[in-house]
């Protein structure tokens, strides 16, 4: 038997409106090389400048993980010689980084959580893009020198499923500080997956195998369970010092293996040293301040919509898995809905037919404020609840107006007064005495028959529960 052990490296692209050491812009999808200048482009003379939004970004998610925030940090350089990084080195922080020593708590499936420990997140620039045409090669480096803040987790995970927690722990911790957007289809949130396996109960680890890029947490599910059955199959078959090497792989995702891409580099082979253009990073106390003005996390918001509103946990954290579900759902609250009424209609409701149509909660197009009014009318049975359904399909095809006038453009209003129902069921009575006495001579089940003919007769206007007890007045 075999124990996996994973460690990530997530790089997160900081939501600055600059480049962590030049004043370009960090705008995405601009036209080839537009967002450069001598700085980013590593021109003779040029010097960096630090980025003080980024270094305060850094500093919040330092304080939101619990972890030691380095009022004093270095930058280094690491010497490598691709064709998207300009200076043939990047700056990044490798003997003292912003931040170091934290920890992310993730929820299993048993209900319990599990503690993921963070070596350090350290600010570094990231590098360009390489653009593969045919038989020839382009380079885009609007994408150089943009702030990044590298995120490496202990090798504290053991499966996939913790690994994806992770992920999605961290993901959605850094859109709630909004330090950056965190769009993995962009390349804003993306991940090198270090994967060994060992004998359980051996201490050593295993030879670690790392996969770079992968920018979906499917993925990365993926890349770990092929992976592991690779590296598993080698050291059944008494070829893993053969097969497994220390190196890096890329996930190929058409053929759904890893494939090799390089031997491994050690520390060495990068030739670090102290960044000569660079002062040490000092932070000030003003940047202290504003560094650790921290919104309500995930793990918060559970544990107050648990334990305040009275939700059950796993909608809880369905919830506040996104930053724009848990302001959506919160907004309902303010404008009328009740939490247990509300959690039904944002998670199977309106993200059923969000998820069909192909929106997110990020550009729905029912806004919180008429969702909650709706489900408020359907708690004080204005409306009945297939009528809220016929709403909400209603404001899911058309622009978001005043809940009461399309309740009565839509006649969707419940009739609730006793005189107008006891009208229909004296008519659906008469025209069906021989089930009236079916029914009084035991045939129970016929009082369905009865409800639904009379909702059938209001054109489902009629209020349900008075129906029911009206029907039972009748009958006897």
């Amino acid at each position: 038997m075999f124990e996996t052990v994973i460690g990530l490296e997530v790089h997160v692209q900081l939501n600055t409106k600059t480049k962590l050491f030049c004043s370009c812009p960090t705008s995405f999808a601009e036209h080839q090389n537009i967002n450069t200048c001598p700085t980013c482009l590593a021109l003779p003379g040029a010097l960096p400048v630090v980025n003080k939004e980024a270094a305060i970004k850094a500093m919040r998610l330092g304080y939101a993980i619990n972890a030691n925030v380095n009022h004093v940090s270095n930058f280094d350089r690491k010497s490598y010689f691709y064709p998207d990084s300009p200076s043939a080195y990047q700056i990044t922080q490798l003997t003292k980084a912003i931040v170091q020593k934290g920890e992310v708590f993730i929820d299993l499936k048993d209900g319990t959580q599990k503690r993921i420990g963070m070596t350090q997140a350290h600010l570094e620039a990231d590098a360009g893009k390489n653009m593969h045409e045919g038989d020839h090669s382009k380079v885009d480096l609007n994408r150089a020198g943009t702030p990044l803040l590298e995120i490496v987790s202990e090798p504290d995970m053991r499966n996939s499923d913790e690994a994806v927690a992770y992920l999605k722990k961290l993901h959605a911790t850094v859109r709630y500080l909004d330090i950056s957007d965190a769009n993995m289809q962009e390349g804003s949130f993306r991940c090198d997956v270090n994967v060994s396996i060992r004998p359980k109960g051996q201490e050593e680890y295993g030879t670690r195998v790392e996969i770079k890029n992968i920018n979906s947490f499917r993925f990365v599910a993926a890349a770990i369970a092929y992976e592991v059955q690779r590296q598993t199959e080698a050291y059944e078959d008494g070829v893993y010092e053969q097969e497994v090497r220390q190196e890096t792989r890329l996930w190929n995702v058409a053929e759904g293996v890893t494939k090799s891409m390089r031997g491994k580099e050690e520390a060495a082979d990068y030739r670090y040293f102290p960044d000569p253009d660079l002062r040490p990073l000092h932070v000030t106390d003003e940047m202290i301040v504003e560094a650790k003005i921290i919104p309500e996390l995930p793990d918060a918001k559970v544990k107050r919509y648990v334990e305040e509103l009275g939700i059950k946990k796993e909608d809880a954290l369905v919830i506040t898995s996104d930053k724009e579900m848990a302001y959506y759902f919160e907004e309902m609250l303010e404008h009328g809905a009740v939490a247990k009424t509300a959690v039904t209609w944002l998670t199977s409701e309106l993200l059923g037919r969000l998820n069909k149509a192909g929106f997110s909660m990020g550009n729905t197009p029912v806004d919180a404020k008429a969702l909650g009014i709706l489900v408020s009318k359907i708690a004080d049975s204005t409306i009945s609840g297939k009528g809220g359904k016929d709403l909400l399909d209603y404001m899911m095809e058309n622009e978001s107006r005043d809940i009461d006038a399309l309740i009565d453009e839509l006649g969707l209003a419940q009739v609730s007064d006793d005189g107008a129902i006891l009208a229909i069921i004296d008519e659906i009575l008469a025209a069906n005495q021989d089930k009236v006495e079916q029914y009084k001579s035991g045939k129970d089940k016929l009082f369905g028959f009865f409800v639904g003919q009379t909702m059938k007769a209001s054109k489902g206007s009629a209020n349900p529960g008075k129906v029911n007890e009206l029907l039972k007045q009748r009958l006897g």
